[in-house]
């Protein structure tokens, strides 16, 4: 048997390599000797800037700039040469990801992406021709504005005083938007986003109403930043011309693709048509005769973009079963039946604390790797002993 596995991460927990690694554990436990081939996969989130920077050859350049919370952190940007270009690698999750935020902090309405905006800064001051930016595992939903601060752009009250956009229930304030004193450097670059394409900024399936609850926002607070993110849209579109409102990937990282395509002309791209540039896993998904894959929370969600799904979609194209190890099974989970997904499994097994779960989830993976296995072992052997020596199976 040929396997292939290509996991994301775990938001919040462990990163596509390590899932691998606890993946890979499992498989070997079953069988040390099996035919194996290990893709830890990245979605533009955790993990981004670093295998983009190791496939590459390049280096991290580490920079202390404002935190999603508005205090000073520590984070990095990636740097790498080719064909007689320089590109910079950003992750938002580096710089305002939730993982950032402590619990009690965790208020879609108070957050910032202002750092998004300095490392682009010091990308532009390393000298580089392009800036790749991976948009996943965010922790704000200011629609960017942190970001267009730092690069210059202003928000200004009907007094046409300047407002200071530190979260999304701040962009109420703002009246108008001035562009003047944006960094003339991004004129001189190229800026490509890796984003969950389907991800709007406005309306029923806005960006404010499908994620601000899993960023800590309440019902309240959900109808509150859906009105902020509509108006901001107004804005931009008064100042530049632009309609963000539901173009695709507009809605990304709490709205960070509409201020990248507003202010900094970027281009947004499906995250994983654009990072199969740079990991190459067709081929090898196609000569395999299983492929497992993995996701944190494996729900109706799933098939909008996210790699589980998207692995799913190159399988099927051969005809290769495809198995999910999840951490949680969550809501309208079965819809992944019909992208694809042939049987996803749990690793929590009884009733845990999510301290206990993220602790032992390496371990967990492990073995549920291993008891899927054992499973389809029991289905193979028990279809052997039905196989009469014709080779015709018979029920």
């Amino acid at each position: 048997m040929k396997i292939v596995i290509v996991p994301s991460g775990f938001k919040e927990c462990l990163d596509a390599e390590e899932v691998a690694l606890a993946m890979e554990r499992g498989v070997r436990r079953f069988d040390p000797l099996i035919d194996l081939d290990v893709i830890p996969m990245i979605d533009g989130g955790e993990g981004f800037v670093k295998t983009i920077v190791h496939i590459k050859g390049g280096e991290l350049v580490y920079r202390k700039v404002t935190g999603p919370v508005g205090r000073q952190i520590e984070s990095y940007f990636g740097v790498y040469g080719e064909n007689g270009r320089r590109t910079a690698v950003i992750e938002m999750a580096a710089v305002s990801g939730l993982k950032l935020i402590p619990s009690n902090k965790r208020n879609p309405l108070k957050t910032t992406t202002y750092g998004v905006g300095e490392l682009i800064l010091a990308a532009l001051d390393e000298g580089v021709d392009h800036i790749l930016i991976g948009c996943g595992d965010s922790g704000t939903s200011d629609g960017g504005a942190g970001m267009a601060q730092a690069l210059g752009v202003q928000f200004n009250d009907k007094n046409q005083r300047i407002v200071e956009i530190n979260g999304g229930a701040d962009l109420l304030k703002a009246a108008s938007i001035t562009t003047t004193q944006l960094d003339r450097r991004l004129h001189r670059v190229s800026i490509d986003v890796a984003c969950n394409w389907k991800n709007i900024l406005c309306g029923e399936n806005g960006v404010a109403r499908v994620f601000g609850p899993q960023k800590g926002a309440t019902p309240k607070q959900v109808e509150l930043l859906s009105q902020a993110l509509d108006h901001y849209a107004a804005l931009i579109q008064e100042a530049v011309g632009l309609d963000v409102r539901s173009m695709p990937g507009s809605g990304a990282s709490g709205g960070l693709g509409a201020g990248l395509l507003a202010f900094t002309g970027a281009i947004l791209h499906p995250r994983f048509d654009l990072i199969l540039d740079y990991i190459e896993i067709e081929e090898k998904i196609s000569a395999a005769d299983l492929v497992f894959t993995a996701e944190g929370s494996i729900d109706f969600q799933t098939p909008n973009g996210k790699i589980p799904a998207e692995v799913a979609r190159i399988a099927k194209k051969n005809n290769i079963p495809v198995i999910a190890i999840t951490g949680t099974i969550g809501k309208g989970a079965n819809v992944n039946y019909q992208a694809g997904i042939d049987a996803y499994s749990s690793i929590i097994q009884k009733p845990t604390s999510l301290k206990k779960a993220m602790k032992k989830a390496p371990k967990w993976i492990e073995e549920s790797t291993e008891s899927v296995l054992r499973q389809i072992a029991i289905g193979l052997g028990i279809a052997q002993r039905k196989l009469p020596r014709e080779g015709v199976y018979h029920k």
